[in-house]
């Protein structure tokens, strides 16, 4: 089952490892000594992740390092940009409403 992106970073430990590896990639072993939680519970967390691709494997001999994968955030930005401008416009056209009725009012 894949994964919706805002239930994975809905959880802490999931935006404290993107955050751990955007800026560098790390194993699940890394991981795991960095949040003082076992390799089981650091495995659960990448899981989600990578069935909603914020994060890529990379097997490099016997380990797999994980690595951040921007272009899927980029696809959450994009959507969240827009809603921004949608609530930017509805701000405004109330600025100009609530202008309106302040200088009918002089």
């Amino acid at each position: 089952m894949k994964q919706d992106i805002f239930q994975a970073i809905a959880d802490p430990t999931r935006r404290a490892i993107l955050t751990l590896i955007a800026v560098q990639a790390l194993t699940p072993n890394a991981m795991a000594e960095k949040f003082d939680m076992s390799r089981q519970a650091v495995s659960k967390h990448i899981k989600v992740l990578q069935e909603c691709e914020l994060i890529k494997p990379e097997p490099s001999g016997r380990e797999i390092y994980y690595h951040f994968n921007p272009t899927k955030l980029q696809e959450f930005d994009n959507w969240l940009a827009k809603l921004r401008e949608m609530w930017e416009t509805q701000f405004n056209q109330l600025d100009n409403v609530l202008l309106t009725i302040k200088n009918q009012k002089k």
